[in-house]
């Protein structure tokens, strides 16, 4: 990095922490702190939905997700429309006609305090490790890229997310995430504009998508049944309308961002038009990782992402295995640019044909180059994390991209990692202070449960880091914070759905289900029975099926 790039990265979230941190100021109340004083427009709300499930782990690892995989990722977020829907005909209206503060007091109206407690520790434990991961997902890999030192990295993303979401709040957060949400898609645009640019002059855009899809990364729809394939249109619009509405409708980090609206009208627009924007911004995202795939078909690309995997295989016995497939792999580049190049100009449909079947043997060559990359890594260190996935975009980045516009792609990391985080943070010290700290000691002033809210989420700030400092990388990282959600998610939106429409069951026979549903779900996930997805529907169906049933039975003691 260039001083340059420095001045771009710090002045940007810089301006970030202070703007939030000044406009924000003078909180008077527990309205005004966790609620934004209920001032909130529907663009503000879009743009901070958004902004909360854009984490870092979104544009580190779902290029890189198309750069190995294609596009099909994106089927992920075809059921977000249908629960957008959902969410502002049923959950917006209920929360503000109740004028709650957290999504959780509904269900002490609807059931009883247990079931409410229940429900917001689930919450609580989900979320809390989800803020550590959205923390430690861009610093591990920045500091495995730049060589920063993690454990430092860790504590300063946090403590900058902590200084304006525990002196501002709701606001500080909104406020900040529009700011973030123009860095992201700024960046994110100019980044594709170069990977454009930098292609061969004979390579236009169209052309670039037949190279992309001659090599099966432009194949989007999957409509089979086969449940071993993690992404299908069916796992998207059922476990993905399932998780959606789980996030959306009972997740506290994305409920406070439409209780600041300042009516139901308001949120609802601003529900409607992340239910718009998100597919298709998930679909730019996973474009730019397609274009990188197309960029480096014409440029030389490392076998191995991560260079900490690179650096142990490199300093063991099996160096001179790995410098031997690298030798190769330079072979095979060579020869894949000059039949790109062919292929691009190939008027011929004949020659076509048969130069895309030369591609795509060329390229699988080279997978399994990669492949044999990775056992030699775990050969020179057992403990080594082979997935280098969430490495691709970041390595285009550093070594393609023009100072300058280094610094302003991190700064697109770093506030994608803070304007997520400061939503969990927000979501989770409202929720510790309003349904286990003021339900459990009434009696006290405004300004004292605005203040307790504020050390709540102080304290959740230090969790997160902590949980930072001691994670593990774990497969693909946008995988494994949708896994943690999937775990808790569906539990708790059939609590929700019960409490909504089926008047019949009664808290005991609910907090029953839903502890038992947890131990289930979380066994089946363990031997791992199904893609994660399907945990989501697989929780609510047995919570409500098993809450329904010990009513019937309850019930009927209970008459007797």
């Amino acid at each position: 990095m260039g001083q340059i790039d420095w001045i771009v990265l710090i002045s940007t979230l810089v301006f970030i922490v202070l703007y939030g941190t000044y406009k924000a100021r003078g909180s008077k109340n527990v309205v005004d702190y966790l609620k934004g004083g209920n001032q909130a427009k529907w663009w503000t709300i879009g743009l901070s939905v958004m902004a909360t499930q854009a984490s870092a782990i979104t544009f580190l690892s779902t290029p890189g997700q198309a750069f190995h995989d294609g596009m099909g990722f994106v089927q992920f977020y075809f059921g977000l429309p249908l629960a957008m829907v959902v969410i502002c005909l049923v959950f917006i209206p209920l929360y503000h006609r109740l004028k709650v503060f957290t999504a959780y007091e509904y269900l002490e109206t609807r059931f009883d305090l247990k079931t409410r407690t229940l429900t917001a520790i689930l919450f609580l434990i989900q979320r809390g490790l989800a803020a550590g991961i959205t923390i430690f997902a861009p610093a591990i890999i920045l500091s495995a890229v730049l060589e920063w030192n993690l454990f430092y990295l860790n504590i300063i993303i946090g403590v900058l997310v902590i200084i304006y979401t525990v002196s501002g709040g709701t606001r500080a957060v909104s406020v900040t995430q529009k700011q973030q949400m123009a860095v992201i898609m700024g960046g994110m645009l100019i980044a594709f504009l170069i990977i454009l640019n930098y292609l061969p002059l004979d390579i236009s855009m169209d052309k670039a998508l037949d190279i992309a899809g001659a090599n099966g990364k432009m194949e989007i729809l999957d409509f089979s049944f086969d449940f071993e394939n993690r992404y299908t249109f069916w796992s998207g619009i059922i476990g993905g309308s399932f998780l959606a509405l789980s996030y959306f409708g009972t997740d506290q980090s994305q409920v406070q961002r439409y209780l600041s609206g300042r009516s139901v009208r308001q949120s609802q627009m601003g529900m409607i038009m992340n239910g718009l924007l998100k597919v298709p911004l998930q679909f730019f995202i996973l474009l730019i990782g397609v274009m990188v795939f197309v960029f480096y078909q014409f440029n030389a690309s490392p076998l191995h992402f991560n260079p900490a995997g690179v650096k142990d295989v490199m300093n063991s016995e099996y160096a001179e295995e790995y410098q031997a497939l690298e030798d190769h792999k330079r072979l095979l580049e060579n020869d894949l640019r000059v039949k790109q190049i062919e292929y691009a100009k190939a008027d011929d449909p004949s020659k076509e044909l048969d130069l895309r079947s030369e591609i795509l043997q060329l390229n699988k060559a080279e997978d399994s180059l990669r492949n044999q990359s990775k056992v030699l890594i775990k050969k020179a260190n057992p403990n080594a994390e082979t997935n280098d996935k969430d490495y691709v975009f970041i390595h285009f980045i550093l070594n393609n991209l023009p100072r300058g516009l280094i610094g302003l792609l991190l700064a697109v990391i770093l506030s994608a990692a803070m304007s997520s985080t400061a939503s969990e943070l927000n979501a989770l010290g409202s929720t510790t202070a309003i349904d286990l700290y003021r339900r459990n000691t009434p009696g006290q002033t405004e300004r004292h449960y605005m203040m307790a809210s504020k050390w709540f989420t102080l304290l959740w700030g230090v969790i997160a880091i902590g949980v930072a400092s001691i994670a593990n990388l774990f497969d693909n990282l946008i995988q494994l914070v949708n896994i943690i959600g999937s775990i808790f998610y569906g539990n708790v939106l059939g609590i929700f759905l019960l409490a909504f429409f089926i008047k019949y069951v009664k808290s005991r026979s609910t907090f029953i289900a839903a502890l038992i549903t947890q131990v289930i779900v979380i066994l089946v996930w363990w031997i791992d029975l199904m893609p994660y997805l399907w945990l989501n529907v697989l929780g609510c169906v047995l919570v409500m099926g098993i809450a329904a049933l010990l009513q019937l039975v309850l019930g009927r003691k209970d008459e007797k």
